[in-house]
């Protein structure tokens, strides 16, 4: 079942956004399975956090995959929203 995960980053935190990033695109690299598109999300020029689109079982197994994230421990993230998504159109043409 696919999810849309939003993360909305705390202010502050670029020192620790710079050091995690390796271990973070790692992350995602070895989750490439479940986690089918990443990227930070932005107002402006201004960061706002990041999204995810991954195709997991049950929210829970969502959820577990962003605790698993390096990012996850540091305080970057200040909240996340993981909900459950609907493709109704791609490439071009109507999802059936």
């Amino acid at each position: 079942m696919p999810y849309l995960i939003l993360f909305e980053d705390a202010e502050g935190y670029d020192h620790i956004r710079g050091e995690k990033m390796p271990d973070h695109l790692a992350f995602l690299q070895q989750n490439a399975a479940v986690i089918t598109a990443a990227g930070p999300l932005f107002e402006g020029d201004q960061g706002a956090g990041g999204a995810w689109i991954v195709t997991t079982d049950t929210a829970a197994a969502a959820e577990a995959l962003v605790h698993a994230d390096p990012f996850w421990p540091t305080g970057l993230r200040k909240s996340v929203r993981i909900l459950r998504w609907k493709q109704v159109f791609a490439d071009g043409s109507v999802a059936g």
